[in-house]
């Protein structure tokens, strides 16, 4: 499980240092894609592959489904580590997650999630303000 929230800085090459304690439970292979909320996620393979097998069971007849696929496989980048367990970003995702210098990493569970710190700190703040109203919406799906 990922869990944890790191702060690093991306260098001028568009890479980035994954905390070590992520690096083995990621593997030699992982793919990041845009991710929700303004941030980029990461994937182990086999949740990559997760992913995209309830992607292809949803309807394509629809434009909604159509839309979001190509939004999700289009900047979805195999990604796996240099020497100094680094990842390199493609320019495209710097972009969509409006990653300049600093990033937080953050462990969601079965992911990770990559942050500007400027937009993470905007959410972080947030979603502190709602924590506990969220927490007692939620607990009706823990049925």
């Amino acid at each position: 499980m990922f869990m944890g929230e790191y702060r690093h800085s991306l260098d001028a090459k568009n890479r980035l240092i994954i905390p070590a304690r992520f690096r083995d439970e990621l593997g030699d292979t992982f793919v990041v894609t845009r991710g929700f909320d303004g941030c980029l996620t990461v994937y182990t393979e086999d949740q990559w592959k997760k992913i995209v097998s309830q992607l292809e069971q949803l309807p394509v007849t629809k434009s909604e489904v159509r839309k979001y696929v190509r939004s999700l496989l289009s900047k979805a980048q195999e990604c796996e580590f240099d020497g100094q367990g680094r990842i390199q970003l493609p320019q495209s995702l710097v972009g969509v997650a409006d990653i300049t210098k600093k990033c937080v990493i953050i462990g969601a569970a079965d992911h990770l999630e990559i942050w500007s710190e400027e937009r993470w700190d905007a959410y972080d703040e947030t979603s502190d303000e709602t924590f506990e109203a969220d927490a007692e919406t939620l607990t009706e799906f823990l049925k």
